[in-house]
């Protein structure tokens, strides 16, 4: 098939990057977003995420003409939903956003469309949720308009290079749906494009991330484990990754962002009988702020009235998404059990947190501190030398979450320097 014009719904970290690599690549794009700051700041050049490369790629596309951006829905040959899936409080998942996007195309919906859901969702999500509402149109799914799921599997910080490198899976209600799909995305993307079904699209996407939630879980279990030997897990880990079958991940403040923290619990609200693994390592990971906050606690001697400056907000290295981030909790729970939270995230200097104070300079964040805590290890933290950070706080102690740090320096610069099963 043959695409001229595109509908993204959801200028967030998969759709914005999507409709600009696809507005690059020829096609005349329509970005729309229900956030009207988002929208305004966009088409004033002003991007609210961060991503290497994404900036130059936006402003061009938009320069172009090439890519619009705006808060409604218009008619186009495809259209791709891609907007957050986030849980609620019970750990379902919330369509809403899903359910009002595929609404929001209907009026617009005409024969021969293709139409593409790229939020990662729970299985039958696509036949089930999409097609009785997109058949509203009195189109029929798989023969007047054409229907198929096709999730993102980029890493933030390379997502622009992974959305063309990458695999792509995309399953349709029915074959010609996928290649529909396969001849939207062969636009751009040099990767692998494998043809499969809907449900199993669906499938892959959540087994992957899964796959990584329990492979985390099981090196964050290891560092409790080492903290009751007394051995450290840092030294445990290199030696054990020297089997050429074992792979052990690094343990930390726990389990982050929109996917890996999220999906899993999208097979668990669907099949809980058959999930036991899944529910217990998630369970394992959202505990795991709340053991290093204990493990902070005892190596100050009591935060009660202390001020801890925490390096990291976001819930992995080098990028600027806070969500469901482990350092937020982690803070949190400093904070509620009795100290003063100075946080700096360099990769969002404007972060918002309730009950936490976010300052925009490391000097700040580490003046008057009684504590320091490398909560996230962005490259920049890595680096630092412990002298400088002498120069720059009073504080005593010094806590690695994330073993990037060098115990033997940081106490030669005079601080008493514990971190998450640290014995070296």
């Amino acid at each position: 098939m043959n695409f001229e014009s595109l509908c993204v719904i959801g200028m967030g970290y998969i759709g914005l990057p999507t409709a600009s690599i696809f507005a690059d690549n020829g096609l005349h794009v329509f970005g729309m977003d229900i956030n009207k700051t988002i929208v305004t700041g966009l088409n004033a050049g002003e991007l609210h995420i961060f991503e290497p490369g994404l900036r130059g790629l936006v402003l061009d596309a938009i320069a172009s003409g090439r890519l619009s951006i705006s808060t409604n829905v218009v008619p186009a040959d495809a259209f791709i939903i891609a907007v957050p899936t986030p849980f609620y409080e019970d750990k379902s998942a919330d369509l809403r956003a899903v359910i009002s996007a595929a609404e929001s195309i209907v009026p617009h919906l005409k024969r021969g469309n293709l139409v593409i859901l790229e939020s990662t969702s729970p299985p039958h999500t696509t036949t089930g949720v999409l097609v009785p509402i997109l058949e509203k149109s009195g189109l029929k799914a798989g023969e007047d308009f054409l229907l198929a799921y096709s999730p993102e599997r980029v890493l933030p910080g390379r997502i622009l290079r992974e959305l063309v490198d990458n695999p792509r899976v995309i399953g349709g209600v029915n074959r010609a749906s996928a290649k529909a799909g396969r001849d939207l995305y062969r636009k751009f993307v040099k990767g692998d494009i494998i043809l499969t079904d809907a449900t199993t699209a669906e499938m892959v996407k959540l087994m992957e991330n899964t796959s990584r939630d329990i492979n985390i879980a099981i090196a964050n279990e290891f560092a409790k484990l080492a903290e009751k030997f007394d051995v450290d897990i840092w030294e445990a880990i290199s030696i054990a990754n020297l089997h050429p079958r074992i792979e052990i991940l690094q343990p930390g403040v726990g389990v982050g962002g929109h996917c890996i923290s999220v999906d899993p619990w999208f097979l668990v609200e669907a099949a809980p009988e058959a999930t036991q693994l899944i529910k217990t390592a998630r369970q394992v990971n959202d505990a795991q702020p709340e053991f290093v906050a204990k493990l902070i606690e005892q190596a100050a001697g009591g935060l009660q009235g202390k001020k801890v400056a925490i390096l990291g907000l976001s819930f992995k290295p080098n990028v600027d998404d806070l969500r469901e981030s482990p350092a937020v909790e982690l803070a949190r729970l400093i904070t509620n059990a009795g100290a003063e939270v100075y946080a700096y995230e360099p990769f969002k200097e404007d972060a918002a947190i309730e009950e936490i104070v976010h300052v925009g300079k490391l000097e700040d964040a580490l003046n008057d501190a009684d504590m320091v805590v490398l909560a996230v290890a962005h490259d920049q933290f890595k680096d630092i030398e412990p002298d400088q950070i002498r120069e720059l706080t009073p504080a005593e102690f010094v806590f690695d979450a994330v073993g990037a740090w060098d115990k033997i320096s940081w106490e030669k610069a005079g601080f008493q320097f514990s971190g998450l099963a640290r014995k070296y």
